[in-house]
């Protein structure tokens, strides 16, 4: 491979995503000068990467460098926070948002939260999906009722999982126990892949997951779906009953993901990124993709986010929101 890359680059043959930099004159939008990278704050496979992986492909393409994704999970995506918050805000090191490390965590962690929310710049927001409540066939349920009389006669014995502490699948779990008044014992994973083993496997009874990174399972039959976390159905899977209609209308959590920065990254950075953004997710294509994983891009959504005001906005909205529902749980991290 670096054979054909040298010979390539010997014979002046233009490479993907290679480019040389470029002037940056009065005028002309800001551009990277080197490959930009995406912190993910957990592992592979799970949406968060899911999400920067669908976004890379065209974020290089647009802006003339390859994008790289960067897995660096832990702590409920504090460490990835971390890393970006600390990192030198040039403009070619960018975070995949979620949920949980721009809005849970702040009251989930309190104090050992290692940054603040004004140590990161918000870029645009990129998708929405809603989460899955099912579980594992073997358990004798087929509904969300089901589960709440099954959990009702067992208190203490079902164990319910998600991909992380914090995670908004931890606190949507948290609420499906107040709202439903039933005692479940919270197992925590580092990741949604090791989390959905331990559920096929039966180890695990009951999970909650974001659609994307679970749907395969769910179409295939090796989880069973009982509800879907949004006021809606969701049209990758039409079947699959709202929490809502399963008698729990409390029990509502939307997932999101989007870029954010280190603060101090220039406003025309920032700026560049997000028109990029806006751009890609109103393609065709990446609309049929992120509505196959059973996701919802921002441009048909209510509360848009798309640009950095907007999602600055939005993030500052959810830090409320959430903390009020970890103040309600009495949830914790250890």
């Amino acid at each position: 491979m670096e054979i054909t890359r040298r010979a390539a680059l010997g014979a002046g043959l233009a490479l993907p995503f290679v480019t040389p930099a470029r002037a940056q004159g009065p005028g002309q939008p800001w551009t990277p000068t080197r490959p930009v990278r995406i912190v993910v704050g957990f592992p592979p496979a799970g949406t968060t990467d899911i999400a920067a992986r669908l976004l890379s492909e065209p974020l290089s393409r647009i802006l003339g460098q390859q994008v790289l994704v960067e897995n660096r999970p832990g702590a409920g995506g504090n460490i990835g926070n971390d890393v970006v918050a600390k990192a030198e805000p040039d403009g070619h090191t960018l975070l995949m948002q979620t949920i949980s490390g721009g809005a849970i965590n702040y009251s989930l962690y309190g104090a050992r939260m290692p940054i603040k929310p004004e140590d990161l710049a918000a870029v645009a927001l990129m998708l929405r999906v809603p989460n899955a409540i099912f579980v594992t066939p073997s358990l004798p349920v087929r509904t969300l009722a089901e589960l709440v009389a099954y959990a009702k006669a067992r208190p203490g014995q079902l164990n319910v999982g998600s991909s992380g502490a914090g995670t908004s699948l931890h606190m949507t779990g948290e609420l499906l126990k107040l709202e439903a008044g039933i005692d479940m014992t919270h197992v925590p994973f580092r990741g949604a892949g090791p989390m959905l083993q331990e559920v096929i496997a039966g180890r695990i009874e009951v999970a909650v997951d974001n659609l994307p990174s679970v749907i395969g399972h769910l179409r295939d039959g090796r989880l069973r779906p009982l509800a879907v976390t949004t006021a809606t159905r969701t049209p990758a899977m039409p079947d699959v009953p709202t929490t809502a209609e399963a008698g729990l209308p409390g029990v509502e959590a939307t997932a999101w993901f989007g870029l954010q920065g280190p603060a101090r990254m220039p406003r025309a950075a920032i700026q560049r990124y997000s028109d990029a953004m806006n751009q890609i997710i109103r393609e065709p294509d990446m609309q049929r993709r992120i509505a196959d994983l059973g996701g919802m891009a921002p441009a048909l959504t209510p509360d848009g986010g798309t640009s950095p005001e907007g999602f600055d906005a939005f993030i500052k909205a959810e830090i409320t929101k959430w903390g009020e529902v970890v103040r309600r749980s009495g949830a914790r991290v250890e």
